[in-house]
């Protein structure tokens, strides 16, 4: 009877021992040779080793780790006995094989499940398979078949907080001693468990600790209802698949935290969620790549740049790595806010383009940019080397938007990018995707445009969200990253009266700016709100001639039942509130009043200046309240 030691896992004894093993019987005898092994951990197992004449014997290993000191290895002490030869039968060596190109494909702990599910229940002829991670000490159940709850012991129902249970190991002494010995318990029909275990496998239980470089990934549960028998070769089999499983399972979780992580990148990088939008609606769907755990540098934004204005822009950086991401976040920023400083599209889109330029970077980005005025219905689309658009009229009929275009941003620090309008009725629907949607390996472009159009025709509507996940098909993950952005453009069923008034820097422009605003109150059959315009108007246009230089514009505006007042200059300074207010002081005082009369206001850059507005409440009353009725639905205009 030879005694193998083993110090820190590499003696000769072991290397011959793995020289001459089987191929299939390797993994599990290399989570018994792994060094760091964790200590006091007592491990059974048979191998096949084959002598230099060719003969084949069957071995049984039976060990224990002993810690080393502080700087020094452990020391791994056996026993290894000749055992009864044996042939293992073709299906066994077919299922290991199986199961190695199994899990070799398997990336996800989901996959890792779903081959050990598949590789123990129906071929062991159990009832009960379970997959746990040990985190914490703390069983993280990832699997249970069958899925049922009451399936499983009171203590495992009492746990489940979500799909899955979890459950301290103190409380299962079964599962933590072998965890802790790292050896397989085989637990015949009629054993008395803890209540944690109890009705898991009342014909038999196996508890198979995972081993993986050194470590324990997770245990596996193997129960049958009905008494079974544990003949040797299936511990030997059984033993080897735990082995495969716990490899497999640690470079699942690895993998598994790398892409949670790409994908919280990621989803920092794009809006959280969509504006409301009036008389619209906006949808957007991402699908990250589905090989690599780099992210990707799609994008898509919706911007609303005022009540009635909204802006949409989708794109795409080239390359999957931290360095697209990273530019796809600056582009995005950068987008958004030269079109909220009110730029006109092509001149959005060329500010993007100098600063990608000017970014000295490898990288190029696709854009396209889509202005929508929600209450004519009028686009104007400007594309920087990204596909072009897709509209759904109200017929059901859908086309290509042929939008001129320009090169890639980052490319040509002069390019130019022109404008292409189209008038949308109410009803359309707007689709902007990325190449990932409609392009592959085996699909070329122009047949992956028409499978997206033929998929916009025939979805409903009525329901943009369900038409966004029509157009991603089955939602596998796809070659390259996946942005879907759609809009369901409705038009506006009150659509505001508007009126404007261009002040002249004269001694009386104040007072000229009243009584416009007056006239256009009385017209508008809004006088109950008058006294409060008049004082807001009275204030901004003030403050805009004394405090800026260059033109001053007054805008009116009525919808519904709110009278929201504009004054527009060339400064993009935003007024400045006192500070201190006493009796004394008199700067500042014109905006506390318009603050207090206002239901609200505020500040937003546009291009070359700033707007301050101020929003206002008109009263109900019987006869003012028809009457507006009549003037916002066109009747007195």
């Amino acid at each position: 009877m030879p005694v193998v030691e083993a110090v820190g896992g590499g003696s000769h004894d072991d290397e011959a021992a793995q020289s001459r093993a089987f191929p299939e019987d390797m993994p599990a005898l290399m989570s018994v040779l792994e060094p760091n092994l964790h200590p006091v951990r007592r491990r059974e197992l048979e191998f096949r080793v084959r002598r230099p004449a060719g003969e084949v014997i069957w071995l049984s290993l039976s060990c224990r780790v002993l810690a080393g000191a502080a700087d020094e290895p452990g020391q791994l002490l056996g026993v290894v006995t000749a055992t009864q030869v044996r042939s293992r039968s073709a299906d066994d060596v077919s299922r290991i094989q199986w199961l190695t190109a199994a899990l070799d494909d398997a990336a996800t702990v989901g996959d890792v499940g779903r081959v050990a599910l598949a590789a123990l229940r129906e071929p062991l002829g159990a009832d009960r398979v379970a997959l746990a991670d040990v985190r914490d000490e703390r069983l993280m159940v990832t699997l249970l078949d069958p899925p049922e709850q009451d399936a499983w012991p009171e203590l495992w129902r009492a746990q489940w907080r979500s799909e899955w249970p979890d459950a301290p190991v103190s409380a299962l002494p079964t599962l933590r001693l072998a965890l802790r010995d790292g050896r397989m318990d085989l637990w015949p029909a009629g054993t008395a468990l803890e209540p944690g275990l109890e009705g898991v496998g009342p014909g038999g239980l196996a508890v198979l600790p995972l081993p993986a470089k050194g470590s324990v990934a997770g245990v596996c549960l193997v129960g049958w209802d009905r008494p079974h028998e544990f003949i040797p070769e299936e511990r030997s089999l059984l033993t080897a698949t735990a082995a495969l499983i716990g490899q497999a399972l640690k470079r699942a979780h690895a993998h598994d935290a790398e892409q949670e992580l790409a994908t919280m990148l990621q989803r920092s990088l794009l809006p959280r969620r969509l504006p409301e939008l009036p008389g619209g609606t906006a949808v957007a769907r991402y699908l990250p790549a589905r090989r690599g755990l780099q992210v990707g540098g799609d994008w898509y934004d919706v911007i609303a740049l005022s009540e009635d204005r909204v802006a949409l822009v989708i794109g795409d950086v080239q390359g999957h790595s931290a360095g697209a991401a990273t530019i796809m976040g600056q582009m995005r920023t950068a987008v958004r806010a030269y079109a909220v400083e009110g730029h006109p599209p092509d001149v959005v889109v060329s500010h993007a383009n100098r600063l990608l330029v000017g970014m000295e970077t490898d990288l190029f980005a696709t854009c396209c940019y889509v202005e929508l005025d929600m209450e004519e219905g009028t686009t104007l689309f400007v594309r920087a080397g990204h596909l072009s658009p897709l509209l759904r009229h109200p017929d059901g009929t859908t086309e290509e938007v042929l939008v001129e275009g320009g090169p890639p941003l980052g490319v040509l620090a002069d390019a130019e990018f022109p404008l292409t309008s189209v008038a949308l009725s109410p009803g359309t629907v707007l689709a902007m995707v990325t190449d990932g949607l409609v392009e592959a390996a085996d699909l070329p472009l122009d047949a992956g445009m028409e499978r997206t159009r033929v998929a916009l025709a025939a979805a409903d509507p009525e329901d943009p969200a369900r038409m966004a996940d029509a157009l991603l098909g089955d939602g596998r993950r796809r070659e390259d990253d996946v942005a879907l952005l759609l809009l369901r453009y409705d038009g506006m069923k009150t659509k505001p009266i508007r009126a404007g008034w261009v002040v002249w820097r004269l001694p009386d422009a104040v007072m000229h700016a009243r009584r416009f605003t007056a006239r256009t109150l009385r017209r508008w059959h809004v006088q109950e709100a008058a006294d409060a315009v008049l004082l807001v108007v009275s204030e901004l246009v003030t403050n805009a001639l004394v405090h800026t230089q260059g033109s001053v514009r007054l805008d009116l505006v009525l919808r519904g039942n709110r009278v929201r007042v504009s004054v527009s200059d060339s400064s993009p300074r935003a007024p400045a509130k006192p500070v201190i207010v006493d009796w004394e002081s008199t700067g500042g005082r014109g905006l506390l009043l318009v603050e207090a009369v206002s239901d609200a206001s505020g500040t937003v850059p546009v291009a070359g200046g700033k707007q301050v507005w101020s929003e206002i409440t008109v009263p109900e009353g019987e006869t003012g309240h028809r009457e507006r009725e009549a003037v916002n639905g066109g009747e007195l205009r």
